[in-house]
């Protein structure tokens, strides 16, 4: 199919180039070639060998893995691989570099074995910004418009045919016909599905050689390094990889446009697809934190005018606070002064607002997403890559058991029967619930060691102690919630792993699909479980005074004393913004320390000892040290990098946060404005871990991201269900709203109303003492207790029903497509099948409509199965 060209993201202008230093810089030399200076590297293999192990006899283990490296390797020569060993002896062990190439041959074959798409004819149209539009329609500068050399062209492209191979732009060349990336796509799919062993025992593929240490690592190689020259040089002689060091990794460019076509070109589109999504994201943030410290500010202004908490303050002695615990003692209602004004900063009438406003906001968001996501997907030429190019993953073309007729594109593909994947997607749905009830028992774990922490702290002849044993007993079991939260999900990813590579998944989209939606499962009754429980349940099964209702022999938790939206407020505050801060810090220092502690163990070299003068063997190690300070060979440099851990994690990570600005987001106004500070850092420190920490990663195609689409309609879904019950049940919204209707516009005495008093058989305290509750003195509910569940109800049922009515609105009135993207897309269909008929001239004439410039290379285009 044709493409057109999409009105990019990121914008670029034409700048000049100036020099500042006399001499014009000369072109660096290309490294990453064989010792012969021509044929290019396109993968590495490593292994390491030690000493000690080479003058001893080898043990089983270490024979096992000689004899499966061999015949990989022998393989691999039989499909035609060249290959070129470097060895590199240290004091203790000796590292060996395989350097792979693939032939101009193999990578014609290979190319159409998964459908690599090549270009037809370069498209020259300009760059634009809808933001830099507007802001040029306004005659406002543009401060995110930045100037970034060397914009990837943009082609026509289509599959590549072998029997074609005339038709393509750059035919001539077979060095540069293509891409690097591309190079690498065909060098994994090669070690992916080559056998080493017994395949039936799933012996196949260089995954299972890494994680079996057979070999020590596989990477394609970076191109050039990443620095910036000194002194400064025309930034058109730039590297790829320097280019985005200077333009989108370093803090300075924190608040620019990202150079998306840049990173797809380097990454490929899957990585391009995560951070166009995170920026995208991150853009949306600013107007929901505006909005969020509006409403967090508002509640300062409450916390002086508002007439209970005058009354709640004022009320010295006078208000006596039934127990908390069966041991603790009763409580000035007034000691709460100051928890019951910060609460007013997250409970307040803005809050209501703010709620509805977060649900429109993330239907809106992820709406607009899916039209830019389209227009991504059209630009970058991966509109049908899921439908009719994605091919089956390399370790399930090995293993499957048979092969049949694929019913969409008619070619013999490798199958697995969809009964076995059933029966052992079922085991893994068993797995799943246990690991959920697992996180269920310590929740209530969690719980039980909060009361009894509460009770052991009330204990205690210190007065500090005494007044905070609440808030002590809170704090602390949040922290240890956390502490629990981050080890079982390191746990829970590792089993997800095994559980889905048993299942036999076809695509690669599809097994990373299936993976992601266990882990989530997990995650979010993981990560969500506490916030639930504070926000829904806790406080609601107490009983009153003289009948508590107990749990395990332990009277069921209360409230604090500030209520339970306020402590829904810390618990938001803990696991998310520490979790985000946690996770920051492991980001910046942990490649670093991992970096640094590979580089210290990967040198020095071993020095070639020979049986001479000793004067003379310290002289040839100076000068071999000198010749490794000058350069070291770019496989040795790229194997002191990390692995590339791909981008689950900072999928998840965000996802995650989203969650908790819109699913929690009537209790914490402020998570949207945390969020946006923790993604302007999380952005950068992601781009530095990928250009100059991590190895690079092999380019993987994509047309969207994936299930986190649907994940993320399904948190915007369920948060206008929470922000509802969160507003009606735990806020104080509805019966301050009741009570201003029923008994004084003023709030005057709004506090007594809240209040019930402990029945006269409770013998627990000398004196009569009073709680929270509609309840009259024998402890049954009042009257207003059932109007003030039917307004909660009512609330419940209005405030969805308007929500969701309204987000329905905005998904009919917002296209998912484009209307330019779709009449680009409808032309193209078009015009492929004009090529069908081989009519040039109506094809010229229909070609010169959209481009003066049109190329006659257009009319051979063929689509991908003729």
């Amino acid at each position: 199919m044709v493409k057109l060209l999409f009105q990019r993201l990121s914008t670029q202008h034409q700048h000049s180039c100036v020099f500042l230093h006399p001499n014009p810089p000369v072109p660096a030399r290309d490294l990453n070639v064989f010792s012969d200076g021509v044929t290019r590297i396109d993968f590495v293999l490593v292994w390491e060998e030690s000493q000690t192990v080479q003058r001893e006899e080898q043990g089983r283990t270490n024979t096992s893995h000689r004899k499966w490296r061999e015949e990989f390797l022998s393989r691999l020569r039989d499909t035609g691989l060249l290959q070129e060993l470097r060895e590199v002896r240290q004091t203790k062990k000796t590292i060996c570099y395989v350097l792979l190439s693939a032939p101009w041959s193999v990578l014609c074959f290979f190319a159409e074995e998964i459908s690599l798409r090549v270009p037809l004819q370069v498209v020259n149209t300009p760059n634009t910004n809808w933001s830099e539009q507007l802001l040029d329609k306004l005659s406002i500068p543009n401060p995110l418009a930045q100037d970034v050399p060397n914009p990837p062209p943009d082609y026509y492209t289509c599959q590549f045919r072998n029997n074609k191979l005339q038709r393509f732009l750059g035919n001539d060349n077979k060095e540069t016909f293509f891409k690097t990336t591309q190079r690498h796509q065909v060098l994994y799919e090669i070690l992916a599905r080559t056998p080493y062993g017994s395949v039936k025992k799933g012996e196949v593929g260089i995954d299972r050689l890494l994680s079996e240490q057979v070999f020590s690592a596989a990477y394609p190689l970076h191109e050039g390094p990443f620095q910036l020259p000194v002194p400064q040089v025309c930034p058109q002689s730039l590297g790829l990889r320097q280019i985005l060091w200077g333009y989108w990794a370093q803090w300075c460019c924190w608040r620019r446009y990202q150079p998306l076509d840049h990173i797809r070109e380097y990454y490929g589109e899957k990585i391009a697809l995560y951070f166009a999504w995170l920026g995208f994201y991150t853009g949306w943030l600013l107007p929901a934190s505006v909005v969020g410290t509006v409403v967090f500010l508002f509640g300062f202004w409450l916390m002086a005018t508002d007439v209970p908490a005058k009354e709640l303050c004022n009320s010295g002695n006078s208000i006596i606070m039934c127990p908390l615990c069966n041991i603790c003692s009763t409580w000035n209602l007034s000691s709460i002064c100051l928890t019951y004004k910060t609460g007013l900063l997250f409970d307040n009438g803005g809050t209501v607002f703010f709620s509805v406003f977060m649900s429109l906001w993330a239907v809106t968001f992820l709406e607009y997403w899916k039209r830019t996501c389209s227009s991504l997907a059209h630009h970058w030429d991966c509109s049908d890559f899921q439908d009719t190019e994605e091919r089956p993953r390399p370790e399930f073309t090995a293993m499957a058991p048979m092969t049949m007729r694929n019913p969409v594109t008619g070619a013999e593909e490798p199958y697995f029967p969809g009964k076995q994947r059933f029966s052992r997607t079922l085991t893994g749905c068993m797995v799943i619930i246990i690991m959920v009830i697992m996180v269920l028992m310590f929740v209530i774990a969690i719980i039980l060691y909060r009361s009894i922490l509460r009770i052991s702290i009330s204990k205690s002849d210190h007065s500090f102690f005494l007044v905070s044993a609440s808030k002590l007993a809170s704090l602390s079991s949040s922290v240890l919630n956390l502490l629990v939260i981050l080890i079982l999900s390191r746990v829970y990813t590792s089993l997800a792993h095994v559980l889905t590579r048993w299942e036999m998944h076809r695509t690669q989209t599809k097994y990373e699909d299936m993976f992601i939606l266990k882990v989530f499962i997990f995650q979010f009754v993981n990560f969500y479980s506490s916030p639930i429980y504070i926000a829904f349940f806790k406080g609601r099964f107490i009983g009153y005074p003289g009948n508590y209702h107990t749990l395990f022999g332990i009277r069921n938790e209360d409230c604090g004393s500030g209520g339970c939206l306020i402590e829904l407020a810390q618990e938001m505050l803990i696991i998310m913004v520490g979790k985000q801060l946690i996770n920051n810090i492991q980001e910046f220092v942990c490649p670093k320390l991992k970096s640094w502690w590979q580089k210290r163990t990967l040198s020095p070299r071993l020095k070639e000892e020979a049986e001479e003068d000793l004067k003379e063997v310290k002289e040839e190690a100076e000068e071999e040290q000198r010749e490794v300070t000058k350069e070291v060979s770019p496989w040795e440099s790229d194997y002191r990098l990390l692995v590339c851990e791909g981008l689950f994690s900072e999928y998840l990570e965000m996802v995650l946060q989203f969650g908790f600005i819109t699913i929690f987001v009537a209790a914490f106004p402020l998570a949207p404005l945390f969020a946006l500070v923790n993604n302007w850092v999380e952005i950068r420190l992601d781009a530095q871990k990928f250009v100059a920490e991590y190895r690079r990663p092999v380019v993987e195609r994509a047309q969207d991201i994936g299930i986190w689409f649907p994940i993320l309609q399904l948190i915007t879904h369920m948060a206008v269900l929470t922000n509802a019950f969160l507003i009606a049940f735990t806020s104080g919204f509805l019966p301050r709203l009741y009570y201003r209707y029923t008994a004084d516009t003023s709030l005057s005495g709004y506090i007594n109303f809240t209040l019930a008093t402990s029945p006269r058989n409770y013998s627990q305290q000398p004196c009569r003492c009073v709680y929270r509750g509609y309840r009259d003195e024998s402890g049954h509910f009042l009257p207003e207790y059932f109007h003030l569940l039917a307004i909660r109800l009512a609330f419940v049922i209005i405030f969805e029903h308007v929500v969701f009515f309204t987000a329905r609105l905005i998904d009919m009135m917002v296209p998912d497509i484009p209307e330019e993207v779709e009449m680009k897309m409808k032309r193209e269909h078009y015009m492929a099948k004009q090529a069908l008929a081989e009519n040039q001239g109506f094809l010229r004439r229909e070609y010169q409509v959209s481009c003066d410039n049109a190329d006659p290379i257009l009319r051979t285009l063929t689509p991908p199965h003729s």
